[in-house]
């Protein structure tokens, strides 16, 4: 192949780590390709090699035939290659103008040539045209989803013939998803080679043509999405056979109420939620983004301060608006957040650090028990399948996968997945009550024992699963009575 990206034996280290061990990927111009494989497999590492953000040990890789060795990431971008990250590497201080040409920057002289910048950066903008976007405004107040229009045009302006898109759609919607989808098979008509990494097969199958499975290091398969199932892909990836996402439950019957909600409200995305939790039960809420299921758990679990409401737990009501995030810790209420760097993980300190924040191993005298710390955090390592080289490793030098896993959160990988779902059964098995938001219907029709949706601030009934499907859950989000 002389047109498009080829990678061949690439291999990355990071002193005992073998991040990379050989691998092998073909993209052509025009084509999606899906990179899949578990969280730790390698593709982070490997989307870093390719945009330049660090460089391979040994392997080989060429664009459009000739050598490609990128020393930096603007580099990469001079040849083509842009990476589009998970969490987007925008100025949001900055306007949409500023970002769309940050690096290409129209100048005069020496001096930025504010009316051509322009010019420039709607054309580009006209290509993917969304309501929200003028070229003045400032990035901040966009919306992730045309935040991230804005980190496209901004690898257009450079005219990138590779894009690297590393899960793109983890913190988008329905409609959304399908605006990107839209804009990802323009871009490919037009002749850009675009790796695709995400973790929904359903979605890939949607969107790529080809793919490519890492495992450990290692690039073990390829081919056509159309001529291979989800289960032989979900084999490669984790390396034994699939044999069920979800455990199987059996929840107890007349659960114990343990935690009772009543006209919880934080304007002005939370105005009414009412539900019971039950000990032994999964309670799902689904909703759009912007709905307020999100402001319904920060204000249930303190963390926003509820505006009226009351909470019962063990017995006792009190108003919701006195909760604070301390006082539910000792109350024996535990929360993982959907932002994982900005606010479920402390970067710098180590896997122990973080998985004992909360539930400090002390002794009798008030002391930090190391031992029992290390003794906890090597449990959960093994029970979650962390890939680190001991527990006080500094999490920020995890891979993002791993990361995920010490903090799980959007973006987790099918094997993870399914290691986190059968902890969570465990929990519920054991009496406690499980409260889990989630946008993945699949994730909520199969782990789940009862669902309420979210609408407008508005939080539903709460009935039996069986009694949901999927259109009368979509149909319920959007405030329309289902058909």
């Amino acid at each position: 192949m002389t047109a498009g990206l080829q990678v061949t034996g690439i291999a990355k280290r990071y002193g005992a780590t073998i991040a990379l061990d050989g691998v092998d990927l073909a993209v052509r111009p025009g084509e999606v390709l899906a990179l899949l494989g578990e969280n730790g497999a390698g593709k982070s590492t490997l989307m870093n090699v390719l945009s330049g953000e660090v460089q391979a040990d040994r392997g080989e890789m060429h664009l459009d035939g000739q050598p490609f060795a990128p020393s930096a990431p603007s580099d990469a971008r001079r040849r083509g290659v842009a990476l589009i990250h998970q969490e987007l590497s925008l100025c949001p201080h900055l306007s949409v103008t500023d970002n769309v040409l940050l690096g290409n920057e129209v100048s005069h002289r020496g001096w930025i040539d504010r009316s051509a910048a322009r010019a420039r950066a709607r054309a580009l903008l006209d290509e993917l045209p969304h309501p929200e976007i003028h070229p003045d405004k400032r990035l901040s107040d966009l919306s992730l989803p045309a935040r991230q229009i804005v980190e496209i045009c901004r690898a257009l302006a450079g005219d990138a013939r590779v894009l690297l898109m590393d899960e793109p759609t983890s913190s988008l919607q329905g409609s959304d998803v399908d605006r990107l989808f839209a804009l990802i098979r323009r871009l490919a008509a037009r002749g850009i080679a675009i790796v695709y990494i995400s973790h929904f097969l359903e979605e890939v199958r949607q969107i790529a043509d080809h793919y490519t499975v890492l495992r450990d290091g290692r690039s073990v398969g390829s081919g056509t999405i159309a001529s291979s199932t989800n289960e032989q892909l979900i084999t490669m990836m984790v390396g034994r056979p699939a044999e069920g996402l979800f455990p199987t439950r059996h929840p107890p019957r007349d659960p114990e109420v343990l935690m009772s909600v009543r006209g919880l409200s934080a304007p002005p995305r939370l105005h009414e939620a009412s539900f019971d939790l039950r000990a032994g039960e999964i309670f799902g809420i689904a909703g759009l983004l912007g709905s307020g299921r999100t402001e319904l758990v920060r204000a249930l679990y303190g963390l926003d301060t509820a505006a009226a409401g009351t909470v019962t737990l063990h017995g006792s009501q009190r108003p919701a608006r006195q909760a604070s995030a301390g006082e539910r810790v000792h109350q024996g209420v535990g929360y993982v957040s959907e932002d994982r760097k900005g606010e479920g993980l402390a970067l710098p300190l180590s896997i122990a650090d973080n998985l004992c924040a909360t539930r400090p191993q002390r002794s009798r005298a008030g002391i930090l028990d190391l031992a029992r710390q290390t003794e906890r955090t090597r449990h959960w390592i093994r029970e979650l399948r962390v890939r680190a080289r001991s527990e006080s490793q500094a999490v920020r030098s995890l891979s993002g996968g791993n990361q995920q896993k010490v903090e799980p959160t959007r973006g987790i990988d099918i094997g993870s997945k399914a290691d986190v779902y059968e902890i969570i059964a465990r929990q519920a098995a054991a009496g406690r009550a499980i409260l889990i938001v989630s946008s993945y219907l699949p994730e909520l029709f199969g782990l789940c024992d009862r669902l309420a949706v979210m609408c407008r601030g508005r939080l539903s009934p709460a009935r039996p699963i069986a009694e949901w499907t999927p259109e009368r859950v979509l149909a319920t989000a959007i405030g329309e009575p289902a058909a």
